[in-house]
């Protein structure tokens, strides 16, 4: 928000030096245009000096020195063209007296009062002091402008173009600061809004991952128990077991656990920043669980850290599957990989099943395999049909 309104005050500051400096500069030409005398436009460039460098300052910084200084200068320099057109200072010019007024003095001049000091209201909107400063600037200006134009026809015209530019470009800077507020808000919203929504979507992918964790370790194991752990020894269950209790502390402990099937298999990062693991945790689960699965193909799989989390634990679930629901106990594991993509083939020749018939509540296949792999940018195809055994295909880009 604080940096919102800065470049309010800093939109703001580039429209009040824009209009002044073309107040300023149409100014200059006009005085220039009727009233060519040299030493007239020596006695005036001082004030149009100062008033140029004021106005390139606002645009450049807060302080309130520079709209003052503003004000200041060009008031000064009204009353310069204005009393040296009309012979006051006919001895510092060089023009002798009577000297005719120029009418494109009173340009001149309408011009100072009317844009370029006007222009500083633009910035005087934003709280209640510089509004206090703007309404001092505008009086000063209005009794400046009866001053100069008292007992001249002038003075209506002048007046209503006084009074006139003040209230629309005050209206104007009033308007562009509200409208630059209420975006800032509707930003600061949206921004919140987008946070709630970034925190929503990490909360229901942790609770996701963890339901997958749980599915596929601390179930299984818990379904194996339920079926008196046939096929399995006592040992086997015992460090399954001890497993799945080390992967309850780290869901207790840590939103985004990482640990395959809470295994402590240690893995290294290879020179291109990807993630390799020896499979053996895999390999050393199943064969305690009794399933005798043939390896082929490559012995080491090569991914960025989260890619090989969702890989591994994806390829576990496939042969958890084979264990618990093919019918048999043997499965086939080919890995193959290349420069672009990791790939594994695993296969068995149980009983199989209809992928579109298992039902969506179901997380072993849907979640736990298809989901996780999708998720880290890779996919899952599933063939499998009744009787004909199952073929589960992975692949995860580098």
């Amino acid at each position: 928000m604080e940096r919102i309104l800065k470049q309010r005050d800093r939109l703001l500051g580039i429209s009040a030096r824009l209009v002044g400096l073309v107040g300023t500069g149409a100014s200059l030409v006009l005085l220039a245009l009727s009233d060519p005398r040299p030493g007239l436009l020596l006695l005036v460039a001082p004030g149009y000096a100062v008033l140029v460098f004021a106005l390139v300052r606002i645009g450049a910084t807060r302080a309130m020195l520079w709209p003052a200084l503003a004000v200041a200068a060009g008031l000064v320099s009204a009353v310069l063209v204005r009393f040296g057109t009309v012979g006051a200072f006919d001895g510092l010019v060089g023009q002798p007296a009577p000297f005719p007024v120029p009418a494109g003095s009173v340009d001149a001049v309408r011009l100072l009062l009317a844009v370029s000091i006007a222009a500083v209201s633009i910035v005087l909107t934003i709280s209640l002091g510089r509004m206090i400063v703007l309404v001092g600037a505008f009086g000063a200006t209005l009794i400046t402008t009866i001053v100069l134009f008292a007992g001249d026809a002038a003075l209506g015209v002048v007046g209503a173009s006084v009074l006139a530019a003040w209230f629309g470009l005050t209206v104007s800077g009033s308007v562009l600061s509200a409208a630059l507020l209420r975006a800032a808000r509707r930003v600061s919203s949206i921004g919140r809004a987008h946070r709630s929504e970034r925190q929503a979507s990490e909360t229901e992918a942790q609770r996701r991952q963890g339901a997958r964790l749980l599915h596929d370790t601390v179930l299984a194991t818990l379904t194996l128990l339920a079926h008196s752990g046939v096929g399995v020894s006592r040992d086997a269950l015992r460090r399954q077991a001890g497993d799945d209790a080390r992967l309850l502390r780290q869901l207790r402990l840590s939103p985004t656990p990482l640990s395959m099937s809470g295994s402590g298999e240690s893995s290294a990062t290879d020179a291109d920043g990807l993630k390799s693991d020896s499979l053996q945790a895999i390999r050393a689960r199943f064969e305690r669980l009794g399933l005798d699965v043939s390896w082929h193909g490559a012995g080491t799989v090569s991914l960025r850290p989260d890619r090989l989390e969702a890989f591994l634990l994806a390829l576990s679930e496939c042969l958890e599957n084979v264990r618990r629901h093919s019918g048999v106990e043997e499965a086939h594991v080919t890995i193959t990989d290349d420069e672009a993509s990791v790939r594994a083939l695993v296969t068995d020749n149980g009983v199989g099943f209809e992928p579109a018939a298992v039902p969506a509540g179901k997380l072993g296949y849907r979640e736990s395999i298809v989901g996780r792999i999708e998720e880290a940018g890779g996919t899952a195809r599933v063939f499998s049909a009744q009787g004909s055994g199952t073929t589960v295909v992975l692949e995860m880009p580098r």
